[in-house]
């Protein structure tokens, strides 16, 4: 999950609570640089709404005033001079700028989107939360008729470009000397502590992973599914197969069941299918502490390119998994997912009739109010740290519950691998994956 990790924000502009810095209760580590404002007013004034909105002014005698059109809020009237003065809510917001020299009005401009340049910047590490997030930007386009430029991991990128033809690519290191072009822009993330009302509006733990974009940028809060174009459609592997990731990248993620991805491999391999582990890594972990991919799978972890993943999703009966970017992937490619999270409340992610939760343990203190995540703790079970009932969540999901929720997905799905092995004989071209040996964890 992407966080923008606690520096206190400092903002050149007088004391008002609802504009210059953030409230004293608020420290974010998470400030952007944006420069002066990129649009010319009259009478040398400045503005944009680059990082909330923006009036940069110079001399004495002016008075600015910021409004919420849509609440009728002032959230901004002070006299001043030589001064850049930035709403304190730097999300999505329907503002209005006044702004008087000598107490007269010199300059109004309304918020309006249509046919401007609007930045958005994603996380440039992590899949599952673009994934979740990647949607809201084209509703958003959509929605206010603008232009879209955007940042994000180039090798994710390569998921969307084809998809979304009318959406611009900026290469991260490039955001800055693109910055004049942009009326707008909205960095998009969870931002920590989740008390921050700064850059987001609702608290994530409350609103979950995906909703909380919408809340950011001022759209329905509706369950959302990226599209995404592979380009190679050829099926790789004539046999019927599934696809698992059992990697994480913090300890209460994990499936903690000591026999769990044993017993589930070995049952889906009695059922006629081969089962790929598509993990980025073979091991993961820190310390004495160290999680290997499940015994009986076939060893398909490694650098590989995104769209190679995706082509062995798109052709996998379904996908088995944690609250992770795979299973994100998985469901944007419209795979049956089985989820086994425990530390997550269901409402978290996306919604899967799969998903496997455990309620008699100890469950969802991701989302819970009086719990904040700590980034640096691999180790980190917040209520039973220590104890015996350490990552209950997950260790007393028992294989028989996941193996009941994929018996119930495949027979919704209608789903015998006898026939499509059958059905699937000869039908498999040059791959990649041909070449590799089928090892074992």
């Amino acid at each position: 999950m992407t966080t923008h990790a606690p520096v206190d924000s400092a903002i050149d502009s007088p004391s008002n609570a609802n504009a210059t810095a953030a409230p004293a209760a608020i420290h974010t580590h998470f400030v952007v640089d944006a420069g002066v404002p990129t649009r010319q007013g009259p009478t040398g004034v400045r503005f944009d709404f680059n990082y909330g909105a923006r009036v940069k002014v110079d001399g004495p005698g002016w008075r600015v005033k910021l409004i919420d059109r849509e609440a009728g809020h002032v959230l901004y009237d002070a006299a001043v001079e030589d001064a850049l003065v930035t709403s304190t809510k730097r999300y999505y917001v329907n503002f209005r700028i006044e702004v008087r020299h000598q107490e007269q009005l010199v300059f109004e401009h309304d918020f309006d989107l249509r046919g401007q340049n609007v930045y958005f910047r994603l996380p440039v590490g992590t899949l599952g939360d673009i994934l979740a997030w990647f949607p809201y930007v084209e509703a958003f386009r959509l929605q206010h008729r603008c232009k879209v430029y955007l940042s994000m991991n180039p090798a994710i990128w390569s998921l969307f470009k084809d998809a979304y033809p009318e959406l611009q690519f900026v290469q991260p290191e490039d955001e800055a000397a693109r910055r004049s072009e942009f009326y707008a822009s909205y960095y998009l993330g969870i931002f920590f502590p989740a008390t921050d009302r700064t850059h987001q509006p609702t608290d994530f733990r409350v609103s979950g992973l995906q909703k909380t974009i919408p809340h950011l940028l001022g759209l329905q809060p509706i369950e959302r599914r990226a599209q995404i174009v592979v380009e190679d459609q050829a099926r790789p592997i004539a046999e019927p197969y599934v696809c698992i990731a059992s990697q994480a990248s913090t300890q209460c993620k994990y499936w903690n069941h000591p026999t769990g991805w044993f017993d589930v491999v070995h049952y889906l391999k009695e059922q006629g299918y081969r089962v790929l582990c598509i993990d980025q890594k073979h091991a993961h972990g820190t310390g004495n502490n160290w999680n290997l991919i499940p015994y009986g799978a076939e060893n398909f972890t490694g650098d590989l390119p995104l769209q190679q993943r995706a082509n062995l999703l798109q052709h996998a009966d379904f996908f088995v998994g944690l609250s992770s970017g795979l299973s994100w992937l998985a469901w944007t490619l419209e795979k049956p997912v089985v989820m086994v999270s425990g530390f997550t409340h269901p409402a978290n992610e996306f919604f899967t009739p799969y998903r496997v939760i455990d309620y008699h343990a100890c469950n969802s203190c991701w989302n819970d109010t009086n719990i904040e995540f700590d980034h640096h703790d691999f180790m980190w079970c917040p209520r039973h740290a220590g104890t015996e009932r350490q990552f209950e969540c997950t260790r007393l999901i028992t294989p028989k519950q996941v193996i009941t929720a994929i018996d119930r997905l495949m027979h919704d799905h209608h789903l015998d691998p006898r026939q499509i092995r059958e059905a699937n004989r000869g039908n498999v071209s040059a791959s990649p994956y041909q070449e590799r040996s089928l090892k074992c964890a």
